[in-house]
């Protein structure tokens, strides 16, 4: 027997109202709804943290093993490892070469800077801005950066060439408007010991003076690769400090030396004092950026006698042992020409050389005339620029056209009457001794093996000459000051009086100058030193010459460069000697002895004596 089940009744709590059961096709209440849709939400959210967890897992795991694989299990050497690195930071490309000595010592480079600017039109308050860069940035004029942060403008600058402390004290103001911009600094590392040869640039880094000015289109088109010099940094700072301390020694108000080398034209050392910090170029004075060397064209005294000694013996109006009357004054017209401390008698081409005779030498030049010596002085270059690689380089001053009369042949002879540059001297010296070639003076250091090319100017035989007189002028003659011993100089000497500044010449103004060479019996380098206004000492017996002032510069230069130019002392032995034999005067032919006579009656014996031949 079936019973029926009555349904349990449903159990109503006091907080809780009771809910009767759901009859067929009754809707659910909107609660139950909501609850369901939340827990659908919960768990398609627990779904998707799952998959970004794993997502996550497997590129930390991927990381890690490519930097297991790039640190324990590579192979990489350590320059493949740092190429990446180093393209992260790259070196700000700089737009201007460097130059270097002929060793490749770094002479001028450009380092990457940064300039400080500012828009005035984004800067709240102009003087507050002002206060506040004068503050880190020492050396600025608070009243004028404030009128010219006010301007309306949208760009000024304000400080070139910040270093990094500086722009780092900069950034740390927070001034709205004021922003940076990549620039170059020139840093002449060697200060000023090439100051007249490297010139300088500008703030914007053009060059304005010497090689920079010269070499500009260069320097810029080719900035990876630097420009080589044939200046020698040690040359030149020995040039230097010898020049200075003949200067101060003197006291006088400037001088200028050059180093050469006969062979090639090459110029190992240029120096003009008064000079300047290259850095400074745009606040150096007149006298510091005249460039003595090359702008400066002075008399140059019995240092021409050089030439005029050359000139006779090449065009075959004297002999080396050819006589001249030097026993008394030259007159011409209203002028006398006469000799300092002269021998009062004829002299010979070397005597006129070594006691640099003013009177023997203006009579050597008045045998060969006005249009040959016109035409000698042209072939050697001393009327005309020299072509060397600087834009400072000043003409010569002498008498133009039919100007040129015999007088001023009796005076040029002697080095009164022409102006010329001292790298001209030394240009022409080169060639008197060096075989007798022409070299064009050079700032560029010549590749080895290359040929320096020159034009013949005078005969092997008669540069042969011209280096034994040299060295008779230092052992015997006025040079004596130059020598050093080993190195067998040889130079002659000059002394000038300037010219005023209304014609006429200063009495107590003068110009002392030594052209030498060395080593004398095969010349390598020519050495110039010049003086500008020395005065006299009490220690030169009240003398500023040549002899007592340039001379003993020239010596120190010579004894401190031999040994870094790789030139060893050179002992005198029988052969140097005899390159350079050049006595003052002919040997005299000794006296014979009278052979026996036989006494007889029909020949008595004779009582003549032979006497010796006279020169």
């Amino acid at each position: 027997m079936i019973r029926s089940v009555p349904p349990a009744p449903v159990s109503i709590g006091p907080d809780q109202p009771g809910r009767a059961p759901l009859a067929l096709g009754a809707r659910p209440s909107g609660r139950i709804t909501a609850d369901g849709r939340r827990r659908l939400l919960l768990e398609r959210a627990r779904v998707r943290l799952m998959i970004g967890a794993g997502l996550f897992g497997v590129l930390y795991l991927a990381v890690a093993a490519r930097l297991a694989d790039a640190t324990v299990f590579s192979r990489a050497t350590p320059r493949v490892a740092a190429a990446p690195l180093a393209a992260l930071a790259p070196e700000p490309p700089v737009g201007r070469a460097s130059i270097v000595d002929r060793n490749g010592v770094l002479l001028a480079v450009s380092l990457p800077t940064v300039a400080l600017y500012a828009n005035p039109r984004q800067i709240p308050d102009a003087a507050e801005a002002a206060s506040a860069l004068a503050r880190v940035l020492p050396g600025l004029d608070v009243a004028a950066l404030t009128e010219r942060l006010s301007a309306d403008r949208s760009f000024v600058y304000i400080r070139r060439h910040l270093a990094p402390r500086e722009q780092e004290a900069v950034n740390g103001l927070g001034i709205p408007g004021l922003h940076f911009e990549r620039a170059e600094r020139r840093v002449y590392p060697q200060g000023r010991a090439a100051v007249h040869v490297l010139g300088g640039t500008d703030i914007d880094g053009h060059g304005i003076a010497g090689v920079e000015r010269f070499f500009e289109q260069r320097l810029r088109e080719e900035p990876g690769e630097p420009l080589r010099l044939s200046i020698d940094v040690r040359v030149q700072h020995v040039l230097r400090e010898a020049l200075a301390r003949a200067i101060e020694r003197f006291d006088a108000i400037g001088g200028a030396a050059v180093v050469m080398d006969v062979r090639t034209g090459e110029v190992l050392g240029m120096v003009s004092l008064p000079d300047y910090l290259p850095a400074e170029v745009g606040t150096a004075t007149n006298d510091q950026r005249f460039n003595r060397i090359t702008v400066g064209v002075y008399e140059p005294g019995s240092t021409f006698k050089l030439f005029t000694t050359a000139m006779a013996l090449e065009l075959g109006t004297a002999r080396i042992w050819s006589g001249y009357d030097a026993s008394r004054p030259i007159t011409y017209g209203r002028f006398t020409i006469s000799d300092f401390k002269g021998k009062n008698r004829w002299l010979t081409v070397p005597e006129i050389f070594t006691y640099s005779s003013n009177i023997g030498t203006a009579r050597m030049a008045l045998e060969v005339g006005v249009a040959r010596h016109k035409a000698f002085l042209e072939r050697l270059g001393l009327t005309a620029r020299p072509g060397i690689e600087l834009p400072e380089v000043a003409a010569p001053l002498y008498p133009r056209g039919n100007a040129w009369r015999e007088l001023n042949t009796l005076t040029i002879s002697y080095g009164h009457g022409i102006s010329v540059s001292p790298l001209a001297v030394a240009t022409a010296t080169a060639a008197m001794v060096n075989g007798g070639v022409l070299h064009r003076p050079t700032l560029l250091a010549r590749e080895p093996g290359t040929e320096a090319r020159g034009t013949r100017v005078i005969r092997p035989e008669t540069s042969d000459t011209l280096r034994r007189l040299m060295r008779l002028a230092v052992t015997d003659g006025t040079g004596k000051g130059a020598d050093v011993p080993g190195y067998l100089v040889g130079g002659k000497t000059g002394t000038a009086q300037k010219v005023g500044p209304r014609g006429g010449y200063l009495q107590n103004a003068r110009i002392s100058s030594f052209t030498g060479i060395f080593p004398s019996h095969e010349p390598r380098y020519v050495v110039y030193v010049m003086v500008d206004e020395p005065k006299p000492r009490r220690d030169t017996a009240g003398y500023a010459t040549g002899g007592w002032v340039a001379a003993p510069a020239a010596q120190e230069v010579i004894g401190r460069i031999g040994p870094l130019l790789g030139l060893a002392p050179i002992a005198e032995t029988e052969a140097v000697r005899s390159a350079l034999a050049m006595p003052l005067q002919p040997p005299r032919p000794q006296r014979q002895a009278a052979p026996p006579v036989q006494r007889t009656a029909a020949a008595p014996a004779s009582r003549a004596e032979p006497r010796a031949a006279s020169h």
